[in-house]
């Protein structure tokens, strides 16, 4: 079998996780890199045994190599359009870190680039492939709690003596809106809680946002306290609660942050009761119905394992010929459903999707 070879555009923090699956799949191989801190991507290369000669700069010199057969985009969010674009008419399959783009028009443009040269395009999600998550998928899938009737998400960020050492460049461009696309809570990272939304119910016929903005450093904000309401098809709400709490100290190896989610149907409830740490002493899934809760807790809960699969979700969509999840037609879908969070917040009223 001939490998699929993957190449990184960015080799920032989160490409720790995005190598993970690369360097132990037999199926794939990681051989070329591109950032512009060169320095830091030779570092990388020599951890993950790219060879020197295939590192670069600038990723029009990647995407020049014709034995690279997909690209993973690991750049801020307002670089992603161009990079798609580029990667598209390269040849260049694509995963694109999520959000996609900053706007529907953008990814509009980007599903059609992808069409246009015949390659794939990924939106690289991983909170549907966390193990908890699967398992309480695979849980509602076989009907244990009959009809979803509503969703709760609760995402708590704090501090952490443990958590991950993110470079300051990182940190400020989330903080930039027009970099970013919105706030770091509620459209960088909430892309994962609005997928997991749309993993678990559908697209939503409607958003009600309440976004506020707690200054963590002189001129620098995250969009918390906040809530976001979501009607679904067939009477059926959800909700997203973020929160940050500038003292709550967090038991994490990754981002200063933990998530829970509370799924209620017809005849249970399942529970998710972890994410990038672990605020609760429970199983990493709890389920109750018929007067009796189970726990289930045979399952890796490391946060990387999400990355793990996700990843390798690809590889084996790859080699059947079949789409992967996120598609661009998904991943617009999740976008859009964010940006409705954005502007209901500021006309202060819900939005129609």
């Amino acid at each position: 079998m001939e490998k699929l070879r993957a190449a990184f555009i960015g080799t920032g923090r989160i490409s720790d996780l995005h190598a993970l699956a690369y360097l132990d799949d037999e199926r794939a191989e990681l051989v070329a890199l591109c950032d512009s801190n060169l320095e830091l991507a030779h570092e990388r290369a020599r951890k993950w045994r790219v060879p020197p000669t295939r590192v670069f700069s600038n990723y029009h010199d990647l995407l020049e190599l014709e034995d690279i057969y997909l690209v993973e985009i690991l750049l801020p969010h307002h670089l992603h359009f161009r990079a798609t674009l580029d990667a598209a008419a390269a040849g260049k399959h694509i995963s694109v870190q999520k959000p996609m783009a900053l706007n529907l028009a953008q990814a509009d443009e980007m599903i059609a680039a992808a069409h246009a040269a015949d390659v794939i395009l990924k939106v690289y999600e991983n909170f549907i492939f966390y193990p908890p998550v699967q398992r309480a998928k695979a849980l509602i899938d076989n009907g244990e709690i009959g009809d979803l009737l509503t969703i709760r998400i609760k995402s708590n960020s704090g501090v952490s003596p443990t958590e991950w050492q993110v470079p300051p460049s990182a940190r400020a461009w989330r903080l930039n809106p027009e970099e970013c696309g919105g706030g770091p809570l509620i459209f960088d990272d909430g892309h994962h809680k609005f997928a997991l939304g749309w993993h678990f119910m559908g697209l939503a016929q409607e958003v009600h946002a309440w976004i506020g903005s707690t200054e963590i450093a002189p001129g620098d904000y995250l969009d918390a306290p906040a809530i976001v309401s979501w009607k679904f098809p067939n009477n059926r709400y959800g909700s997203l609660e973020a929160v940050y709490s500038p003292e709550l100290q967090l038991d994490t190896q990754h981002y200063a942050q933990d998530d829970r989610i509370e799924i209620t149907g017809s005849k249970g409830v399942i529970w998710v009761t972890r994410g990038h740490g672990k605020m609760m002493d429970a199983p990493p899934v709890l389920m109750y119905k018929d007067r009796q809760t189970r726990g289930f807790s045979d399952m890796p809960v490391g946060w990387e394992h999400s990355f793990i699969n996700s990843t390798k979700h690809f590889i084996d969509a790859y080699f059947a010929g079949e789409p992967p999840s996120l598609t661009g037609e998904e991943g617009r879908a999740v976008l859009q459903f964010a940006l409705a969070a954005q502007e209901s917040a500021r006309i202060g009223a819900a939005v129609k999707l």
